[in-house]
């Protein structure tokens, strides 16, 4: 029996990658946005674009731009939704996860979930870089792995522009 076996890797060089980040709970976002990019960079990406989006409900509509213009190898979806004392966070939780995922569907492209749903501040910010991590850096890093594992994959996509 021939087995061969797919794996991407943490060598982001040569990769493009785009970071949208919701700027509602900005504190704990802009936490996100650093380790994402730090993550990045350790993995050799050299080339990251942040776009800033009003918040997490509206992450999906520019992710899913980014992932069709041509220019990414991956984008990295980072916010944070606190639950405050309405049902509005599991609606805004719900519809930012389903849209992201949607984005990467329909293009092709890996778009990763960064988006920390807390119960408090507190708990955002552990997640945010404190005790509990940092979601940015890890959705970073599945965002390289995913596209090194895409461009080994038969019907992958063409590369981004510059590629």
């Amino acid at each position: 029996m021939d087995v061969r076996t797919f794996e991407g890797s943490l060598d982001g060089r040569g990769l493009r990658v785009a970071v949208v980040a919701g700027r509602f709970n900005e504190r704990a976002t802009r936490l996100l946005v650093e380790g994402a990019l730090d993550g990045l960079r350790r993995c050799g990406v050299e080339e990251a674009h942040v776009a800033w989006v009003p918040g997490a409900f509206e992450i999906p509509l520019v992710a899913a731009r980014l992932a069709r213009s041509g220019r990414y190898h991956a984008v990295v979806c980072v916010a944070a939704v606190v639950r405050g004392e309405t049902p509005h966070f599991e609606y805004v939780a719900a519809q930012s996860a389903a849209g992201i995922a949607r984005a990467a569907l329909d293009s092709g492209v890996p778009v990763l979930f960064g988006v920390v749903t807390a119960d408090d501040s507190q708990q955002a910010a552990e997640r945010a870089g404190g005790k509990a991590g940092n979601r940015g850096r890890d959705a970073a890093l599945a965002a390289v792995e995913m596209a090194t594992l895409l461009r080994q994959l038969p019907g992958q996509p063409p590369a981004p522009e510059g590629s």
